[in-house]
């Protein structure tokens, strides 16, 4: 199967701290792949991806083109949609107004589409960022994703501060990406949803993979599924 996206090796820094180890990982197309992990090493990851800290070894290709030392817009120019951490929706625009930011991108996904995706999006589009719910704010923030009608989307912490509930229905939608033809990365530290959702999955621990195989199977592993509250890479490799 093609892959959205591969990494290969990398090795990341903030100064002098070494955050990545080699990390490796692949996104099929048309798949959704979720990378679990207790530490901001995850974080690190997905900057490494978006062009945001470059890596000092490794390498990164998007839909086989090597993308490893571009810059961010470049990144997304090849249909690569991010939600980011937080949401970072525009907190004195309405609704209406934060979804027409994004530049329109030729896609079958328009404002009225998303509202039909996120029907509380539409009773409130007159609403400004800041008067809406955490839950609320995460759709609008992958709703306005989804206008630049990308080929791959990749998600940080998206359960990050929700009710239950509003998780669980964030991770229908994160799910039904998939029906729609998008690759998905869910970088994620809510391991028991996410490999409800996921095809694939990978654990990133202390800065290096330390499990990688199809979803199911780790979710399967309760042992293991409990590991990832408290679990050093010794522990993995040795499980």
């Amino acid at each position: 199967m093609t892959a959205a996206l591969m990494a290969e090796g990398l090795h990341t820094y903030y100064g002098k701290s070494h955050i990545l180890h080699g990390v490796g990982l692949e996104v099929a197309e048309g798949k959704i792949t979720a990378l679990l992990g207790r530490n901001g090493a995850g974080k690190t990851t997905l900057r490494s991806l978006m062009g945001l800290t470059a890596p000092r070894q490794g390498r990164v290709t998007i839909f086989g083109v090597e993308t490893t030392h571009w810059p961010t817009f470049r990144i997304a120019a090849l249909g690569v949609g991010y939600v980011p951490e937080g949401r970072r929706i525009f907190a004195n625009l309405s609704v209406e107004e934060n979804l027409k930011v994004p530049l329109e991108r030729e896609g079958p996904w328009a404002v009225e589409r998303v509202y039909k995706l996120f029907p509380r999006l539409a009773q409130r589009k007159h609403n400004r960022g800041r008067q809406l719910s955490g839950g609320e704010q995460e759709m609008l923030s992958i709703g306005r994703a989804l206008l630049l009608n990308p080929k791959l989307l990749i998600l940080d912490e998206p359960s990050q501060g929700l009710a239950p509930l509003i998780v669980r229905e964030v991770f229908q939608i994160v799910a039904q990406m998939r029906s729609e033809g998008i690759s998905v990365l869910l970088v994620e530290q809510n391991a028991r949803m996410s490999l409800e959702i996921a095809d694939r999955a990978y654990v990133l621990d202390d800065g290096s993979i330390v499990y990688s195989g199809p979803a199911a199977e780790l979710a399967a592993d309760e042992a293991r599924v409990q590991a990832l509250a408290g679990a050093s890479a010794e522990e993995w490799t040795h499980a």
